[in-house]
């Protein structure tokens, strides 16, 4: 009965998962509130346009390298297009969420980090484009891009006018940028293999696609790494408990078991 009592005590707590009815409430309701935001700032198409040329002067200013070397590069074949196209549209969200999946089966404690992170990003996002709206470079002109998802499809966006499902004056920042460096960011933390810091080649490889499309600037991301930046310094992060095994291990006599009492013999 000792020998149990002892090993239970030597293993780790493992942190509680949390209630699977209040996550889903809670993700769906942060999903719905993001959504609601985005339709609010949908109609401030001037002052969406004016931010865009404000943004690509800036670019040009810093001397950051045009979008279009990117999507140069796309534009090679019609395949390569096409694939970008789809990634854009359907990978996005399905990592997300498979991220959360995973983490509250597997990492509970970094579950409740990351949909910390994702929910504080989103939140700031939000801020971001009720008070900036941006329009894409794919509508900016002064650009000479190419709207890849209209032209070689598929497109997950209709025109701007009849469009009510989405905000697509809401480029910055990317959140396709700035979710996927949190999957890579939390899938590092969370696990412990050597090649676990491949996970980055995600947001790397959504970032030359957003690029690549048209649907974002080089600042979009900046802007979507520094919010997450600052939402990862604020919350701690999670630590994983030293597992200590009881097999073979003997707790210490108290000192009248390990040798004769003194003064037991006189």
């Amino acid at each position: 009965m000792t020998s149990r009592n002892e090993a239970a005590a030597a293993e780790p707590t493992r942190p509680a998962r949390p209630a699977l009815v209040r996550e889903l409430l809670l993700v769906a309701g942060l999903f719905l509130v993001y959504k609601v935001g985005r339709q609010l700032a949908a109609d401030h198409t001037g002052e969406a346009f004016r931010n865009a040329h404000h943004v690509w002067h800036l670019e040009r200013a810093l001397h950051l390298p045009g979008e279009g070397a990117v999507q140069s590069l796309l534009l090679h074949g019609d395949t390569l297009v096409r694939i970008a196209n789809t990634y854009y549209a359907t990978v996005h969200f399905p990592a997300t969420v498979g991220l959360l999946v995973w983490l509250y089966l597997r990492r509970p404690a970094h579950y409740v980090w990351t949909r910390r992170a994702l929910a504080a990003l989103t939140a700031a996002a939000l801020v971001l484009h009720l008070t900036f709206p941006l329009a894409p470079p794919r509508m900016l002109a002064a650009t000479g891009l190419v709207d890849t998802a209209r032209v070689y499809g598929p497109s997950v966006y209709g025109p701007p006018k009849t469009d009510h499902l989405s905000n697509q004056f809401a480029a910055m920042p990317s959140l396709h940028f700035g979710w996927a460096l949190m999957v890579a960011v939390a899938l590092i933390a969370a696990t412990r293999s050597r090649w676990r810091w491949l996970w980055l080649l995600y947001p790397l490889l959504t970032l030359l696609v957003i690029v690549g499309t048209a649907n974002h600037y080089w600042l979009d991301s900046v802007a979507a790494a520094a919010l997450l930046g600052i939402a990862l310094v604020a919350l701690p992060l999670p630590h994983r408990r030293p597992v200590t095994l009881a097999l073979g291990r003997q707790r210490p006599a108290p000192a009248e078991e390990n040798g004769p009492l003194v003064g037991a013999v006189r």
